[in-house]
């Protein structure tokens, strides 16, 4: 997409010469002293012109060194990120330079980033200019290559040559394994030919190339030599990493070196010298560098000896910088003095200050035009900067030297930090320490942003790329300062392909800027002036749908947050009594909020005023032809639904424009917004002018909007339509990849907030019953009443519909023996308790309102069943503890109780109501009066621990567990009330206030607090993780459970044969909550096993022989979410390559079905067996779902084929490792292929708040139905469900898994009741378990007859019920009906005419009372 008015003058910047750009910045230079003295207008108009001459210089004449870049829609022409050449950074001396001259020493250098690059090719220039006396009589020549670049074959085997004929290597920064490797195999068999082989800060397995003379780093990590236990020492001191050790250890040089011998220290001191130099940077300490070098170890530069070579010129190690200061500051008053007194510029007294964080390597090497151009725009809008540096990576002692007030060291001087680095705060590419990190900045207490300057990509290549940052970049410089906590990964910087010089991306640093004062301005403003937007989201666009998010009660949070923000004196206007009547103003009347088109409208927009502040607004008619288009507009002007209360406006965001029209739904690639959607943000922005959004809930489709996934241009939706106001926004803690998304795509500070508390499911009814006859077969099965009760039992189960589920006698109980009566019953009873102990989230979360105590036990009882061996001290899981203390093992009661044993069954329930007790106990402790928790009787409990008897010890005084391990118990129970405390701490208000505030708010990860307790207190940043640090040594054990179960499972209903192919959807939530284990299931299924590097990153593979195997290697097709490939791109590069490794193993066939297909698959479409053999597939860039899910939701569809259409069209778009900058390339012949041999499918669910029906996720990306029709044979495949939510792994198929969902769910009293008591937005709740069911019909066709049965007896027959829905939310109530009638009409739910009667009376009844017909 792009923004036409801006297109042609970003073309003309990206070509911009350098050449020109120095003339300019010499321009700029003089330009800015005559800016000196002049005021703020023409100092910014000045600004203006200087940029203007930056922005419109003529584009360079092609030189053979740049290479087009602009490949047919491929970012580079050879399928990688970057496609520059390293010829560019060859320099040769000519015959000119040469005359006189005897020796030519060459020198080849491998870096990371570019910035070195235009100061050593100046160095080397200057060197041989010399003449033949002053350089000794030696040339040099050079070549550089960027780590990136020897992805590329081509380049690789360049780099070789230039290795086998160079006299020096240097090295820095290597930190990519994969590449490391690549160094390695080039230059380890050349180092000792070589004369000089220098590393700096890079792998250890690289630094053990370094080699000067005698002085060498070949045991580094293995010897005892001073230097490395010194680095070792510094390493687990520090946490800078090894940069950080490597420069104290330039610091403390003189101590170190006396303890060497005198030959040894003068080498170590040369490469000591060396790394000073270096680190100097500058051309003219990078020419002493060479010739420092070429004296020392190049035996033919002999002559050097009679040349004098200057020391290096030494920079600050940190300081404050500033391009057109004197010199850079050591002292942050001595630089405050000279900033306030420059004539060029004057500040407002208040103006904001900026806290700018800078690299080093560009301030020395004189790469610095991206910086300069920063504090320019900086201070043209009227903000001071502080632009500080460090040498190391570790920045957090700089930013506590320079950023806190001189005369208040407690207090921050700065209003806003923003690093230019796009390294974590402390740590570089190698090792972080976030905890130091997080305490620095949570002491500044400012908002805290993180740009990013382009490292492995040129500027022409982001910008052509349709993924957008390169998936390195993104792991390094954007997962881990999220981590810190750090906000808007805005690039701001572009790197030219020729001189690998840095410049200056305008239009991103006004982005950066804008927001960045934005922020600081949130610190400045008083609070009764502060402007707010709440949004809420409206989805689907029915009816009775506004304020949709998951798990939460939106407007009864909004009036806890209005209440709050009154508390805070914000001017909230005339607040209504209750939330119920804010809904209703909001929504108009009472009638409004049953039809979206009478909302309240806030703001009329007419067509000029919108064509005058929505600069983008013409890119929009491409999709949807001129303004006002046909949403959000009554014709003439576009319409802003919402409401003002005094400075807070509440909104409803527009939606995506597409849901009810199928066409659009089958062909779109991508969206845009509609003019609606613009309307509503430029609104907010121009004419509402809120200093700050709130997004309520997860969530909405901003984030959604098309462009690149990460890194956007201004060309991209997110960045146009949320332009320069602060993105706050509520996110449910369990989905921290959505959230990420939001946090990257749209600049949110994400908040946190709890899911609603978990119960077990219970029994009732039917499933009640059946319960007491077990239990009363147990106390009378040796009687003669016992065969009658079995066929009681047996009778009352086939009433419940588990015929399905439990394997039932078909004759009299009294032909069969008691063993198999008993295995029946057991059966019977395990089912049960799996209904019964299921957990599920009861009713709504509120904003700021932490659960009771009884509410938090079900919680708790699940965190205590987990064995946690990484906590300190490890803890065993209490089932796990009770078992041992009746000598039994809690695997094997497992195992033997899922067979259906009897009396394991009934021993794992005893432990279950066990640990119940326990916690109760434990819990009941710590109440207050009003049933919520006190948290100072919590802290209590801690102390008195041990006082009195334990709680949890008089509850299993009366069990057979009494003799449970104390010792063990007391660990348990003393992480239990860390986690108490956690779960009822209410950060979620407090979080906002602070944000709105201008402060910093605490990262934390977001997952399954069960899994995950550091989850909790909500309220924080949420971050995902690291992306390379996944699938963990832990997934990948819990994953091979999963998958032996799965082929087990499978053989059984399949006559002992292997299943050939499993179709498999991979989840970024999932991934992130369960550190990959579904990742791990992909490979694990091939015979690969993922490895980790040497700092731990996981992206290498090992080939699992088929001997350790015993089974052969199952082929795969994996599908995606758009939301795991944007976050995990790394990962899907590691699959694909996991994959075809099985491919291409020579194994028989019939051992290697991945081989198999992929061979079978070449020959039929002409391919080879490599490309053949690719199976990553997932939504095209910037798109995501395959849009079933909307298209049910509206009941928009013909039939099933059309949904299978949809799917095909928008999930066939492959990854191939072999090209990965390509993105994501349309592959729909080798998907379909793939898919036609596949034999099961398969997906996981991993946490007790979402189940199959919960979301419409699920369904969207289940081929279940696509398979059966492309199979040859027209077989279904077999469908199963991992359930890893409790310690004991189970694999269900999807009938199984759905039925269980109806009955714990929908059905269940418990449940629909806790939604009703939330009002409109629960009975919207039930609504959608309803239409997810019908999903699963439309798209697998496995979901019983009973499931709708029981649902139409349970809403629909019942009157008192139908009245209650219809008065709760009547716009929701017709959907159900309606449903009900569409589940009919198109075949998956055979009933009575007289119950289709009911229902088309109900539906015209409920019409009427919408309509507002008496």
């Amino acid at each position: 997409m792009k923004a036409a008015a801006r297109g042609s003058a970003r073309a003309n910047r990206l070509h911009h010469t350098n050449a020109t750009k120095t003339a300019c910045l010499a321009e700029g230079r003089q330009g800015r002293t005559a800016a000196r003295r002049c005021g703020p207008a023409q100092r910014k108009e000045m600004v203006t012109a200087l940029r203007a001459a930056m922005t419109e210089a003529p584009e360079r004449s092609p030189s053979p060194s740049r290479v087009d870049l602009r490949d047919e829609g491929s970012p580079t022409a050879n399928g990688l990120f970057t496609n520059t050449n390293p010829e560019c950074r060859r320099v040769v001396p000519t015959a000119k330079q040469m005359e006189g001259k005897t020796t030519t020493v060459k020198v080849v250098y491998v870096v990371l980033e570019a910035q070195y690059q235009a100061s050593l090719s100046e160095a080397v220039e200057k060197l041989n200019n010399r003449d033949a006396v002053t350089s000794g009589g030696v040339g040099v020549e050079i070549v550089g290559y960027l780590l990136e670049e020897l992805r590329d074959a081509k380049n690789y085997e360049e780099f070789k040559k230039d290795v086998e004929t160079a006299n020096v290597f240097i090295g820095s920064l290597i930190f990519i394994e994969e590449l490391a490797d690549k160094v390695i195999d080039a230059v380890q068999p050349q180092r000792e030919r070589l004369d000089a082989c220098l590393v700096f800060p890079s792998m250890p397995a690289v630094m053990r190339l370094n080699k000067l003379g005698s002085f060498s780093m070949a045991q580094l990590g293995q010897s005892k030599s001073v230097i490395s236990s010194f680095m070792k020492k510094k390493k687990q001191q520090g946490s800078g990493g090894f940069e950080e050790a490597m420069l104290k250890l330039v610091r403390t040089l003189p101590s170190v070196l006396k303890y060497l011998p005198s030959d040894k220290a003068q080498d170590a001191r040369n490469f000591m010298l060396s790394l000073q130099y270096w680190l100097g940077g500058s051309a003219e300490n990078l020419e002493n560098f060479l010739l420092t070098i070429a004296k020392a170890y190049v035996p033919e530069a002999s002559k050097l000896a009679s040349v004098q070579i200057a020391e290096p010129v030494v920079f600050p190690d940190a300081g404050i910088w500033h391009p057109i200061a004197p010199t850079m500051y050591e002292d942050l008053k001595e630089y405050l003095n000279w900033y306030d007194t420059r004539r060029d510029m004057k500040f407002e007294k208040d103006a904001p200050v900026v806290g700018l964080v800078l690299q080093r390597t560009h301030l020395v090497t004189g790469d610095e035009a991206h910086y300069a151009a920063t504090v320019m725009d900086f201070e043209a809008r009227g903000a001071k900067v502080i632009p500080i540096f460090a040498g190391g990576l570790d920045f957090s002692g700089p930013c506590k030297k320079f950023f806190f007030n001189p005369l208040n060291m407690s207090k921050s001087y700065v209003d806003c930090v923003v690093s230019l680095t796009g390294f974590a705060l402390v740590g570089g590419p190698a090792r972080q320490d976030h905890p130091k990190a997080i305490e620095t900045l949570k002491s500044l207490n400012v908002p805290y942003m993180v740009s990013l300057p382009l490292v492995f990509q040129t500027t022409e290549e982001w910008s052509d790329s349709s993924l957008g940052l390169h998936p390195v970049q993104v792991a390094l410089q954007v997962a881990l300062p999220e981590l810190d906590g750090g906000l808007e990964p805005i690039i701001f910087s572009g790197r030219d392909s020729r001189t690998g010089k840095s410049h200056a991306l305008h239009d991103r640093i006004e982005a950066v800027c804008d927001r960045a004062i934005k922020w600081a301005e949130l610190r400045k403003k008083q609070v009764r002036d502060k402007k707010v937007c709440i949004t809420v989201f409206s989805f689907p666009p029915d009816k009775g749908n506004v304020g949709t998010a998951a798990y939460l009660n939106v407007f009864g949070s909004i009036y806890k947050v209005l209440k709050g923000l009154q508390d805070e004196g914000y001017d909230v206007g005339a607040l209504p009594e209750t939330d119920k009547e804010l809904m209703e103003f909001v929504l108009n009347d009472t009638e409004a909020r049953f039809n979206s088109e009478d909302l309240n409208v806030a703001y009329k927009m007419s067509v000029p005023e919108y064509k005058k502040l929505c600069l983008y607004q013409e890119a929009l008619e491409e999709n949807w032809g001129p303004a006002p288009g046909t949403l959000n507009t009554n014709g003439e002007d576009l319409l802003v639904f919402g409401k003002e209360f005094g400075n807070v406006f509440i909104g409803v965001q527009p939606t995506f424009g597409y849901e009810g029209d199928p066409m659009r739904l089958l062909f779109s690639k991508s969206a845009s917004p509609h003019h609606g959607f613009a309307a509503y943000y430029t609104f907010v922005e121009h004419v509402f002018k809120a200093d700050a959004v709130l997004h309520f809930g997860t969530h909405g489709s901003l984030e959604f909007m098309p462009g690149k996934q990460v890194g956007m241009s201004d060309g991209c939706y997110p960045d146009s339509l949320i332009g320069s106001i602060p993105n706050l926004y509520y996110y449910a803690a369990n989905n921290p990849s959505e959230a990420t998304i939001a946090k990257r795509r749209s600049y949110a500070n994400t908040m946190s907030y709890l899911t609603p508390p978990a119960e077990n499911a219970g029994l009732y009814k039917g499933l009640k019953e059946l319960s007491e006859l077990v239990a009363s077969y147990q106390g009378l099965k040796s009687s003669n009443r016992g065969i009658a009760i079995v066929n009681s039992i047996v009778d009352k189960a086939i009433q419940c519909n588990l015929d399905r589920d439990v394997a039932l006698p078909e004759c009299d109980a009294k032909e069969i023996t008691e063993e198999e009566r008993d295995t029946v019953v057991g059966s019977v009873y395990k089912k049960l308790i799996e209904i019964e102990s299921r957990l599920l989230p009861c009713g709504l979360h509120v904003i700021g309102c932490p659960p009771s105590a009884e509410e938090a036990v079900a919680t708790l009882v699940n965190i205590a069943s987990i064995d946690r061996p990484e906590v300190e001290p490890p803890i065993l899981g209490l089932p796990q503890i009770l078992a041992k203390s009746v000598n039994r093992d809690i695997e094997e009661i497992y195992r033997l109780s899922d067979k259906g044993n009897l009396d394991d069954v009934n021993l794992l329930q005893d432990i279950t109501m066990a640990c119940r007790e326990a916690v109760t106990e434990f819990v009941n402790e710590s109440v207050a009066k009003d049933g919520r928790i006190d948290v100072a009787f919590v802290d209590i409990l801690g102390k008195l621990s041990g006082a009195k008897e334990d709680p949890w010890v008089r509850a299993l005084n009366k069990t057979a567990f009494k003799n449970a391990n104390k010792e063990e118990m007391e660990k348990v129970f003393n992480y239990l009330n860390f986690c108490l405390q956690q779960v009822v701490k209410d950060n979620e208000l407090d979080s906002l206030m602070q944000a709105l505030r201008g402060e910093y708010v605490e990262p934390g990860p977001g997952g399954d607090p069960i899994r995950n307790p550091d989850v909790l207190p909500t309220g924080k940043n949420i971050h995902a993780l690291d992306p390379q640090s996944i699938p963990t040594s832990a997934a990948v054990q819990s994953a091979q459970v999963v998958v032996e179960r799965l082929i087990e499972r499978q053989k059984l209903d399949n006559g002992g044969a292997y299943p050939e192919t499993i179709a498999l959807v991979l989840w970024g939530t999932d991934n992130i909550k369960t550190y990959g284990e579904s990742l791990a299931q992909v490979m694990l299924m091939v015979g690969v096993r993922p490895k980790p590097d040497a700092l731990g990153r996981v992206n290498k593979l090992e080939l699992i022989p088929l001997e350790e195997l015993g089974r052969p290697r199952i082929d795969v097709v994996v599908n995606c979410s758009g939301v795991f490939r944007d976050l995990f791109v790394n990962q899907m590069n590691l699959l694909d390559r996991a994959i075809k490794l099985a491919a291409e193993q020579d194994e028989p066939p019939e051992m290697n079905f991945v081989r198999k297909h992929a061979i079978e698959q070449a020959e039929e479409l002409g391919v080879s067996v490599r490309q053949a053999a690719t199976r990553i597939f997932s939504n095209a860039s910037g798109s995501y779902s395959s849009n079933v899910n909307l298209a049910v939701e509206n009941s928009s569809w013909n039939d099933e084929a059309q949904l299978q259409d949809m799917y095909l069209s928008r999930k066939s778009f492959a990854f191939d490792s072999d090209t990965p900058g390509a993105g994501m390339a349309e592959s729909a012949d080798i998907f379909k292929s793939a898919l036609k041999t596949v034999d099961v499918t398969f997906q996981n669910l991993d946490s007790s708040e979402i189940s199959l029906t919960d979301v419409s996720h699920y369904f969207d990306s289940d081929p279940t139905n696509l398979v059966e029709g492309l199979r040859e044979d027209g077989k279904k495949p077999a469908s199963f469900i991992a359930d890893t939510t409790t310690a004991n792994a189970q694999v269900r198929t999807l009938s199984e898994t759905v039925r269980l969902d109806a009955r714990t769910k929908l059905l269940n009293p418990k449940w629909y009741e806790g939604m009703l008591s939330s009002g409109y937005e629960g009975a919207r709740e039930i609504q959608k378990r309803l239409t997810n069911t019908l999903g699963w019909s439309a798209t697998s066709g496995q979901v019983d007859n009973w499931v709708y049965e029981d649902t139409n007896a349970t809403f629909m027959e019942d009157e008192e019920m139908r009245n209650r829905l219809m008065e709760t939310n009547p716009s929701s109530f017709r959907k159900m009906v309606a449903t009900m009638l569409e589940a009919n009409g198109r075949g998956y739910w055979d009933t009575s005419e007289e119950n289709l009667d009911r229902l088309r009376q109900l539906y015209q009844e409920v019409e009427d009372k919408i309509e507002g017909v008496e």
